[in-house]
């Protein structure tokens, strides 16, 4: 399920979906950079699973983040960056919120 809601939210093999969900996290995401999407956050990790369908085998499920995963991973390293915790709208918990069929934190 976790795939198909990325999908849904408009993380398409052939793009950013239009007037979706991904398309406004884009352009919040670029304006809050001043213009661009930066590599590894929110809008382009969803984006690299939801062109390779691999929400689901990085370890972010319906069920929650899979022990021991590449998903973990990667919210134990943002936990350590941010003094402990993982912080709202930052990458692990907006691809988790999403692949269980959330709105990302927004």
């Amino acid at each position: 399920m976790s795939d198909q809601n990325v999908r849904s939210a408009g993380f398409t093999s052939s793009g950013i979906a239009g007037g979706s969900l991904a398309s406004s996290m884009m352009s919040q995401e670029a304006r809050a950079s001043g213009g661009g999407v930066r590599s590894g956050g929110p809008t382009a990790t969803l984006q690299e699973m939801g062109a390779r369908g691999s929400t689901h085998s990085s370890g972010f499920t319906s069920s929650g983040i899979s022990s021991g995963s590449q998903a973990s991973q990667m919210m134990s390293q943002e936990a350590r960056s941010h003094g402990g915790g993982t912080p709202r709208g930052g990458t692990t918990s907006t691809v988790q919120s999403i692949s269980m069929g959330g709105k990302g934190g927004r």
